[in-house]
């Protein structure tokens, strides 16, 4: 089934339109990427998703139309949005900063079991869950925002660029724990990398954008195999 669905999506800023007629899915439980240049448009069609920026076309969630939806109700409606530079709350600890991400649910057994489930899955977390996160490196800084945005149990976790500003060991930690956190819970994932080699560790599909438009789209092995995939985004 179709979670999420953009159908000739068109996104601007003022006057400038920034998004031409972009289109892309993302099943239940799948994960898909979202490549391209800087400037391609790819942050500004995650937040045409989470209902930041003013959209035409027809984005549909789970067969509801959530075009000109706000980001309180797409939140609701369980997308989750971690964006570009992390966006944890410095002066909170990581138990607080996973709290505030459960702020709407009410099941409190299940946010303490989310919550072990979480430090056991990022351990650096859990040695620092007293800390405030503005004393963690990058990386947990990183690893904090996925699990907060997880902590309101969304159907799709939308991340831009979760590897920028870290080191490769770093990134491939945290896409390894992407990884297990896709396989242990099921969750449908869109992702924005610059690195397509770590998106094609997660993603069965990805979505290639060049100036405000959809050009490319195929499963991963089909764009790896492509040479101006593999000269472009894969070293060759």
């Amino acid at each position: 089934m179709t979670l999420l669905e953009l159908t000739d999506v068109t996104a601007s800023y003022g006057k400038v339109q920034v998004l031409e007629g972009v289109s892309l899915q993302v099943p239940d439980g799948g994960a898909v990427g979202i490549l391209g240049a800087n400037g391609a448009g790819k942050t500004t069609t995650l937040r045409a998703i989470s209902g930041t920026v003013n959209v035409a076309g027809r984005i549909t969630f789970d067969r509801t139309d959530i075009t000109h939806s706000g980001p309180e109700k797409v939140a609701s409606l369980g997308i989750a949005h971690v964006p570009e530079g992390r966006g944890t709350l410095p002066n909170l600890s990581v138990r607080e900063n996973l709290l505030v991400g459960a702020y709407l649910r009410k099941d409190r057994g299940g946010v303490s079991g989310d919550i072990d489930f979480l430090l056991e899955l990022f351990p650096n977390l859990g040695r620092r869950i007293g800390q405030n996160a503005s004393t963690l490196s990058g990386g947990e800084q990183q690893m904090l925002a996925i699990a907060r945005a997880f902590m309101a149990k969304p159907r799709l976790l939308v991340l831009d660029e979760p590897s920028l500003g870290l080191a490769p060991s770093t990134s491939k930690d945290v896409y390894d724990s992407l990884q297990r956190l896709r396989e242990e819970s099921g969750i449908a994932m869109l992702v924005v990398e610059q690195n397509a080699p770590l998106a094609f560790r997660i993603v069965e599909a990805a979505t290639v954008l060049e100036t405000g438009r959809s050009v490319l789209s195929g499963t991963a092995a089909e764009l790896k195999g492509r040479d101006e995939i593999r000269k472009a985004y894969l070293g060759g």
